[in-house]
């Protein structure tokens, strides 16, 4: 590996390593429900996906008047129900294990860089066996700007001690695709979290190379 150009591979989390969007989707509408607002699957697929929850609540208070004085309490309710579901749901995924315990073997750093908050990538990370593969993990707490701004990716360059042209970004929605891009790294782009395994990041680290 010391030849290699890559050296560390930046993942995003939920629809990358983890099959989480609709826990997302369905722990924040629980949330909302409470106070008769709802985000619609369409608008969850397609204006807010991959955002933070305290931005989608900022959102919602401009378009839906949702009051500001309760973002603090719906916020908290998200983050009980998204664990909640993480414990039911959350589970190792064979090609995963695999992909990353290799890459770690190999010398690549290994770093998750998500929009959840801290708490929630951790016991993902934990549930899904992943922890101990990891050399860092950037949370939106981490940042002052959550994706698509490159903020998240150029932290965690920073703190690996990487360049951009060392890293690869593997990233599942529009928004975390134009974070990676915009922070100058290689960008592997997947569909599914099934389309995260050793075969496609090697192929992409050797596309890198060339």
């Amino acid at each position: 590996m010391e030849e290699d150009r890559i050296k560390a591979i930046l993942f995003d989390m939920d629809g990358v390593l983890i099959d989480a969007k609709d826990w997302h989707f369905e722990a924040l509408n629980r949330a909302l429900g409470l106070f008769g607002v709802e985000i619609s699957r369409y608008d969850h697929l397609h204006t807010f996906d991959g955002l933070p929850t305290r931005v989608k609540l900022e959102m919602l208070s401009e378009g839906q008047f949702l009051p500001r004085s309760l973002h603090g309490f719906i916020n908290q309710l998200k983050q009980e129900y998204t664990a909640e579901l993480i414990h039911q749901k959350c589970h190792p995924m064979f090609h995963h294990e695999y992909a990353l315990s290799k890459l770690h073997a190999q010398g690549y750093k290994i770093a998750v860089c998500s929009n959840s908050i801290r708490s929630t990538i951790e016991l993902m990370m934990d549930k899904a066996h992943l922890s101990k593969y990891l050399d860092l993990i950037v949370s939106n707490e981490d940042v002052k700007k959550a994706k698509p701004d490159p903020e998240m990716y150029l932290t965690a360059m920073a703190r690996l001690g990487m360049k951009a042209e060392e890293c690869i970004v593997v990233e599942d929605n529009p928004k975390g695709v134009q974070a990676g891009k915009a922070s100058g790294a290689a960008v592997l782009e997947v569909a599914t979290v099934y389309d995260v395994n050793y075969e496609n990041i090697m192929r992409k680290i050797k596309e890198c190379q060339s």
